[in-house]
């Protein structure tokens, strides 16, 4: 019992990670009907930006762990913004009149530049930082084995429901929000009536790059080691969870980072640990087979 429930916490752990990344995924795709595959290198930019900020701050002297993490989050988030604009306007928005597998190839061209740009940038081999939020709670001790729960681990919980707090209401009730939802149902309907749709879509991008520059930040602190592949592993894992909560959904892409981070967590404890992406994949497999639209997801509607 104490083991499962120590893995249930590290699941839900890991499962808002990989919703944080989603929520980035989903909105892009909510407004333009596209996937960026270049999102999960944005987050693996985004984990290398925390880790030379919260450097070049340790080697200015700042000794304050909460001012130091505030000062590395607006940082990384904003770089990465800069980094989400980009990407929507060299691989996007010269292709948006064209097939719809040219944004996609495109996004892939992107992925793999900033894949190497890291790797020649910041070299091959891993790298670590010390732990900055160490400690935390002692659930229960049964038999010599104590149930921890990290403080690392409640701020990664509470940052990421925040996120999904802000971010839904920002699409719900703030005129933003009405202008993404105005270009999801009809681009052009929605330039007629006056809605800047160009401004629209990147601003999308700017805000989905930096939910992945702050899921870098908590990956960063909670594994304590990073390298240029991060972003492709975690990437796919995320986009597999906005899949799986239903592509489009904001409460959906958190739901399904957190199905398969304890997907994996429980099939490495129980099973072997070899085999954890394919029993998450296949679970999705599953899903959709009998769930196309995901768990959250809606039908589309056909405009005629």
């Amino acid at each position: 019992m104490a083991y499962a429930l120590q893995q249930l916490i590290n699941g839900v752990t890991l499962g808002m990670i990989y919703g944080l990344i989603a929520v980035g995924y989903t909105m892009v795709y909510g407004i333009i009907g596209m996937i960026n595959f270049a999102h999960g290198d944005v987050f693996m930019i985004g984990a290398f930006l925390s880790l030379i900020s919260l450097t070049l701050l340790s080697v200015l002297g700042l000794s304050s762990v909460p001012l130091a993490l505030a000062l590395t989050l607006v940082f990384a988030a904003g770089i990465a913004a800069l980094y989400g604009w980009t990407i929507e306007r060299v691989a996007y928005r010269p292709l948006r009149g064209s097939f719809r597998l040219a944004p996609l190839i495109s996004a892939i061209g992107m992925s793999i530049v900033l894949q190497n740009f890291a790797q020649v940038s910041q070299g091959a081999r891993v790298k670590p930082i010390a732990p900055l939020i160490p400690g935390g709670i002692q659930l229960m001790n049964v038999e010599g084995f104590a149930v921890q729960l990290s403080w690392m681990q409640i701020v990664i919980v509470v940052t990421t429901l925040a996120v999904l707090g802000v971010f839904t209401y920002l699409v719900s009730a703030t005129p933003l929000g009405r202008s993404m939802r105005a270009c999801e149902q009809d681009q052009k309907m929605a330039g007629l009536l006056g809605i800047d749709t160009d401004k629209t879509i990147s601003l999308t991008f700017v805000i989905g790059a930096a939910l992945a520059a702050v899921a870098g930040l908590m990956f960063l602190l909670y594994y304590g080691v990073i390298d240029f592949f991060i972003g492709f592993v975690a990437g796919v894992k995320a986009f597999t969870a906005a899949v799986l909560g239903g592509i489009g959904s904001l409460p959906g892409a958190v739901l399904g980072g957190l199905a398969i981070g304890l997907i994996e967590t429980f099939w490495s404890a129980y099973f072997s640990v070899q085999y954890k992406d394919v029993a998450a994949f296949s679970i999705l497999v599953i899903v959709l087979i009998f769930l196309p639209t995901g768990l959250l997801g809606r039908t589309d509607v056909e405009k005629v």
